[in-house]
């Protein structure tokens, strides 16, 4: 046995004894088992990393309260940790920055990867919506597109869509490989009594549900009994155990009702670990530049989201506003990339052009199309890494980068973001904002 794989069973173990340790009582066995980490930590970033990681415990009372929630449910915790933090961070980590070396481009830590652009809902405004929904990836490209992001380091992989569930395939493409995490952005609206056996069963794959607010919020844009159906699957859910999170996409219109008090402890009581936000990009089913926030609503978002995450237990992500913590943009294969149903290589689910395709090609070699490699040269965007965004924030820097490059536009209507009055909008808001955080500092 090759030294990896005893150094894999014996984190797997001792993993496995610690998961069980603290799931007994969280309050009183986390901080033991964080203390007995810092003393054995040998790496000086590791021991850091525990101490701050003790601190927040310590002085949060609502991230105990999340832990206390997610080790109700042992398995798929230890397979979250496992996958995620032992595979991906301990043991994945070396494998990416080699591979990296070797090909003179970065090796993301997750993968975004739409299976189908089918879909049973037209929601209005439709980031995906001017894909074709004929196209969808073989299972056997899905599971080889898996395979080879194991080998290069990478265990986190994301599915959107279209609608994953629409993709017969989805949960066997997942149980053949038990040692990642999967997260599925989902409508919500295809999970029955079976599938959330199944998912409970396998216990590595997440689904974070699609909301817009409340009932008439989401219903507008979703169709008429879309929250309904929502509510039920997350039922359904939380009464297996399974980790579950919500996507918004934040607009103009709806960031008061979503991140109001009422509604985020709704979704706590609903069992909803995380929530993810994305503000409104107008691409893809008819563009509307007027649910954009504006500088003064995205100011106001950066300070409500911290003060949730200080007084509420559920894990918020919002992504554009959250600049600081990733040291800018995460896409072009920095962090993340997306491969759509039709194969094509995109920088991000929302900058809609591509280089490559990986139909007849390895992940290895579409990670180092001229669209990554041009990404990777310029990135950070702004120096304001509040302003991280090559499409809202440096929209010229989108523009070289796809001439540069010589990508392609992956749907039509995807180069409204570079010409016309879309772009014109993008340009004005990206100065709007810079100057906006230039007069706050």
């Amino acid at each position: 046995m090759e030294f990896g794989s005893v150094k894999k069973l014996a984190a797997e173990f001792a993993l496995e004894r610690a998961v069980n340790y603290v799931t007994r009582d969280p309050e009183k066995n986390l901080s033991i088992l964080l203390d007995f980490m810092e003393r054995v930590a040998i790496d000086p970033g590791h021991r850091d990393a525990v101490r701050t990681l003790k601190t927040h415990f310590r002085d949060n009372s609502p991230i105990m309260e999340q832990t206390k929630r997610i080790a109700s449910n042992p398995k798929m915790l230890s397979n979250l940790i496992n996958s995620w933090v032992v595979n991906g961070i301990f043991l994945g980590r070396a494998k990416r920055e080699k591979v990296s070396e070797e090909i003179g481009a970065s090796v993301p830590q997750l993968l975004l990867i739409d299976p189908t652009f089918a879909c049973n809902l037209r929601c209005e405004g439709c980031w995906a919506g001017e894909y074709s929904k004929k196209e969808q990836l073989a299972p056997e490209l899905l599971n080889r597109i898996i395979g080879e992001a194991k080998e290069l380091g990478i265990y986190w992989i994301v599915f959107s869509g279209g609608e994953p569930f629409c993709y017969p395939h989805l949960l066997d493409v997942v149980a053949e490989h038990p040692d990642m995490v999967f997260m599925v952005y989902t409508n919500g609206t295809l999970i029955d009594e079976d599938v959330a056996d199944r998912l409970a069963e396998m216990a590595n794959l997440s689904p974070a549900f699609s909301l817009e607010g409340w009932r008439e919020k989401t219903d507008a844009r979703r169709g008429k009994g879309t929250f309904d159906k929502v509510i039920k699957s997350m039922d359904l859910l939380r009464e297996r155990g399974v980790f579950i999170g919500t996507s918004v996409t934040s607009m103009s219109d709806n960031i008061t009702e979503m991140f109001s008090n009422d509604f985020i402890d709704f979704l706590v009581e609903k069992g909803v670990a995380y929530m993810w936000s994305f503000h409104y990009i107008p691409i893809g089913r008819n563009p509307n530049v007027n649910l954009m926030l504006t500088p003064e609503q995205r100011a106001w978002m950066f300070e409500r989201v911290k003060e949730l995450r200080n007084t509420k237990p559920i894990l918020i992500a919002d992504f554009w506003n959250d600049g600081a913590v990733t040291g800018g943009c995460i896409a072009g294969g920095r962090q993340y990339c997306h491969i759509n149903a039709a194969g094509d290589v995109e920088p991000c689910a929302f900058v809609h052009f591509a280089a490559d395709n990986i139909k007849n090609k390895s992940l290895k070699e579409v990670l180092q199309n001229p669209l990554f490699k041009a990404y990777q040269k310029r990135q950070p965007f702004n120096k304001n890494h509040l302003a991280p965004c090559p499409i809202i924030d440096a929209p010229a820097a989108l523009r070289a980068m796809v001439k540069e490059s010589g990508a392609y536009p992956t749907h039509p209507g995807a180069e409204q973001v570079l010409e016309g009055d879309v772009a014109a909008h993008l340009d004005d808001l990206s100065e709007r904002w810079l100057q906006f955080l230039e007069n706050r500092a």
